[in-house]
């Protein structure tokens, strides 16, 4: 004889419902999966949670089926084992140092560096007693003579934040790992799609999902993609301790738009590099700094090693013309708004003081920097719009 269940109040049924859903249902998107709390079965099953485990449920600020989801698609995507996401890039980057570096370590940045790693690395120096040195990106081979032996890891660009300079990333990456010292790499140029730093010798990917990943300029997340096990779970320990944690529906957003990133990429390189070509041309411009360009610095590793750049590249204008000049050419641009974030369809421009931002190497060229980011307009409306703007620029 069945036992009936006990008749509940109202407000236990609104809070522990008795949902009788029909199975099967099935579609192409990921289910979006919210959690703080992660309930277990039973008692012995919570305590045989291991939190090195990937596969074990724990709590939902570590992961959500989700999140691992989204996770294991990046990680696969740049050949990778592992990945762990985290709010931003930046918070990326910040996991590499707090999971691997600690008091009277050395870490080796290159001077072309995405500038809030520079400043993260500098404060690391000043408040936490790490040093932190910087390197002429073009050394290659020659990093072996600046490695210590309290160095613990050297941070690598693919190609330099905004000066675009491509390093040789295996002769960096085999030097560093002949003494023991952890490859970083921030790759998210290239979006792990035009670059596999994993088949170059590199340890650790860094990528902005801000960027191509999301597509839509609104969604901040990045992660960190490894291949070694042991790796990843210190970089695991430590995001665990920090407390961070990403939203599902953020996940979710990035996870819609992964199926059409590499068709976006290739659309958005086309443009990039068809305007790259036109700019060389023009009189206004002293210097096009594109990989994919013969007199870029370092062409000859991009040639070897990416199949591929994307929207993002500068230009250096001509010495003529004073900061305020190109100050007007910026803000003269229509389709091409002022913003420092790109990867999406609206196309990006904004100016920079490459001086400024030098330690190791004096920046030789004459002129104002430029950096452009190619979106998904089309090239000829966004060169007819290059094109007015340098009227302003020559006023």
């Amino acid at each position: 004889m069945t036992q009936s269940k006990p008749k509940r109040a109202l407000q236990t049924r609104i809070v522990q419902a008795e949902d009788k859903l029909t199975p099967g249902f099935e579609s192409f998107a990921v289910p979006v999966t919210r959690a703080s709390t992660v309930v277990f079965p039973d008692l012995a099953t919570m305590r045989a949670i291991d939190w090195r485990s990937d596969a074990q449920w724990r709590y939902g600020l570590h992961a959500t089926p989700t999140s691992l989801t989204l996770a294991q698609r990046l990680a696969a995507l740049e050949g990778g084992n592992h990945a762990l996401l985290q709010p931003s890039g930046l918070s990326a980057i910040s996991n590499v140092y707090f999971g691997l570096v600690k008091t009277g370590d050395d870490v080796l940045i290159p001077d072309n560096v995405y500038a809030p790693n520079r400043d993260h690395g500098d404060w690391l120096a000043r408040d936490f007693g790490i040093t932190t040195r910087y390197y002429d990106p073009m050394i290659g081979a020659g990093i072996a003579d600046l490695i210590q032996p309290n160095t613990r890891l050297l941070w690598l660009e693919a190609p330099g934040s905004v000066t675009m300079e491509v390093s040789d990333i295996p002769a960096l990456a085999a030097a560093a790992r002949a003494r023991n010292v952890v490859t970083a790499i921030d790759n998210t140029w290239s979006a792990g799609l035009a670059f596999r730093p994993f088949e170059h010798g590199v340890d650790i990917s860094v990528q902005a999902l801000t960027k191509y990943q999301s597509g839509g300029s609104d969604v901040m997340m990045g992660a960190t993609i490894t291949v070694d096990q042991e790796l990843h779970l210190k970089l695991k320990a430590a995001r665990m301790r920090m407390g961070v944690g990403v939203s599902s529906d953020d996940c979710s957003l990035i996870l819609r738009s992964l199926p059409s990133m590499k068709v976006r990429f290739e659309q958005h390189d086309r443009s990039a590099l068809a305007l790259a070509h036109w700019l060389k041309t023009r009189p206004e411009v002293a210097t096009v700094l594109h990989p994919a360009l013969p007199d870029c610095p370092g062409h000859e590793f991009y040639e070897r090693d990416f199949t591929g750049a994307g929207g993002l590249f500068s230009i250096v204008l001509d010495a003529q013309y004073s900061a305020a000049q190109v100050d007007a050419f910026c803000e003269a641009l229509e389709l091409f708004s002022i913003g420092w974030s790109w990867g999406g369809a609206h196309s990006l421009v904004m100016p920079y003081d490459i001086a400024s931002m030098r330690s190791v190497e004096r920046w030789g060229k004459r002129g104002t920097l430029v950096r452009f980011y190619i979106g998904l307009e089309e090239e000829a409306d966004l060169r007819a719009d290059i094109e007015q703007s340098f009227s302003v620029l020559r006023a």
